[in-house]
């Protein structure tokens, strides 16, 4: 009997994981870690719901730590098996888990500085060292390769658009009693965006595992580059700065190419300057261009010119920590772009704890900001934010970019259900907060009367 059990992105947005046991085979799809809200934050401390060393494999859908960040942890406790990427996810992993480590040892030492932690010593959920000894288990396979990664189990990747070298995955699972198919959606990007490919069409399957982040609502249809545009020109007028909390993987190249033409079209001035503070966003530029097999057509094509979309020769880049505190000291108006996406950690903190209480500047949010986070009490307009242990009080303006996301929306998710050949013969909804989530899940019983699951943390279905 082969089952599948549902160990995080229940309820939430994040820590996916899903356990399939075939035969006696244990195959791990995402290995993420929880964020946001306390509660979730703390399951990563407790231990794993299964040995570690009972897997026999990992399969990654992409390297954001939401579905990535736990496998440091999942190799100190045990697992010593190989971790199957695309070879752009697996070239990501190389820069976001070791720096998740290092930021991690950080937050842990600073917190022990200002004794802000009620642990004492604070300790970071593992090293960088720890986060660089899982990286050699992390083996390549390539989209439309099919591979029997045990008897009876094949595995075969597709591409799903939501960052460089992001796929959906099938398992085909085969016994005594036929052939079950489970497909992974992973984070499932948008139609027609720039540098990558959309999401190929659902393969048939008897279980889709499908997330449901947007899953109330739909992304504004106005032009996301005139909407920045204005807001950027809107805070150079005031003489503020514009930060831009951003994952330093997807959503900062997707910015760095908005911005970029902004500044060939003439909407924004070349002397207002462009600050990318982030190291790993600068090498994951170079693995977004590196990797072609991953980009859409108009990205390969633009690379053959020899044109630069993402502003690899214009941008200032803060690569050392006195050019990310130099930042602190500009009085002109400039656009500052760091991570973390959510303000939950990283470079944007000190940022945010210098420009918040500024009136002229504006904090633009570009990507989903889970309940819990320091950006979504931005967004639900706080009035004070705790950064390091102490209250900044929110003077700059709020905005919101929602139509840079790289998740599709709910009438994009039922476009993509209605396109494919075949119907699934049942859905299980993951990755969405509970409105999003039941309202999909209501959306695609009423218009195409799937069999659609809700799962709960640990829940186990029969496949």
């Amino acid at each position: 009997m082969a089952t599948l059990q549902f160990l995080g992105a229940t309820g939430t947005v994040t820590g996916s994981k899903f356990l399939i046991e075939h035969d006696g085979f244990r195959l791990l799809v995402d290995c993420g870690l929880f964020q946001g809200l306390k509660e979730l934050r703390e399951r990563n401390w407790t231990a794993p719901p299964f040995d570690p060393a009972s897997l026999g494999m990992v399969l990654l859908t992409h390297a954001h730590l939401d579905h990535s960040g736990y496998l440091p942890v999942l190799h100190r406790n045990g697992y010593d098996g190989p971790i199957l990427a695309t070879p752009a996810s697996r070239d990501l992993c190389g820069i976001i888990l070791p720096d998740s480590g290092h930021l991690q040892e950080e937050d842990a030492r600073f917190a022990n500085r200002r004794g802000s932690s009620r642990h004492a010593p604070a300790l970071p959920l593992y090293t960088e060292d720890e986060a660089r000894g899982v990286l050699p288990k992390l083996q390549s396979i390539g989209f439309h390769a099919p591979r029997e990664v045990h008897p009876g189990v094949t595995v075969m990747y597709r591409a799903a658009g939501h960052i460089i070298g992001a796929a959906m995955i099938e398992v085909r699972l085969s016994g005594r009693d036929g052939e079950r198919v489970v497909v992974f959606s992973g984070d499932l990007g948008r139609p027609a965006q720039p540098i990558l490919p959309d999401p190929e069409a659902m393969p048939p399957c008897d279980h889709l595992v499908l997330e449901s982040t947007y899953g109330d609502r739909e992304h504004p249809r106005e032009d996301a580059k005139e909407h920045l545009g204005r807001i950027v020109n809107e805070t150079v007028r005031r003489g503020g700065t514009v930060l831009i909390p951003a994952f330093a993987v997807g959503r900062t190249q997707h910015v760095m190419y908005l911005l970029c033409e902004l500044r060939r079209s003439g909407v924004l001035a070349e002397d207002v300057p462009i600050y990318v503070d982030s190291p790993m966003a600068i090498e994951a530029n170079r693995i977004v261009v590196r990797h072609t097999e991953a980009q859409d057509d108009e990205m390969r094509d633009a690379a053959a010119q020899g044109r630069d979309l993402l502003g690899m020769r214009s941008v200032r880049f803060a690569t050392t920590v006195e050019e990310s505190k130099a930042l602190n000291n500009i009085s002109y108006p400039a656009i500052i772009v760091s991570a973390s996406g959510m303000a939950e950690g990283g470079r944007i903190l000190h940022h945010l704890a210098f420009k918040l209480s500024d009136h002229r500047s504006t904090v633009l949010f570009v990507g989903f900001q889970a309940a819990g986070t320091r950006g979504r009490a931005l967004q639900d307009g706080r009035e004070t934010v705790k950064i390091y242990g102490r209250e900044i009080p929110v003077r700059a303006r709020i905005e919101t970019l929602d139509g840079l996301s790289a998740h599709a929306d709910r009438t994009e998710i039922l476009a993509w259900l209605k396109a494919a050949t075949t119907r699934p013969g049942r859905v299980h909804l993951v990755h969405g907060e509970p409105q999003a989530r039941d309202a999909l899940a209501e959306a695609i019983r009423e218009r195409m009367g799937l069999d659609v699951n809700r799962p709960q943390y640990l829940e186990k279905v029969e496949l």
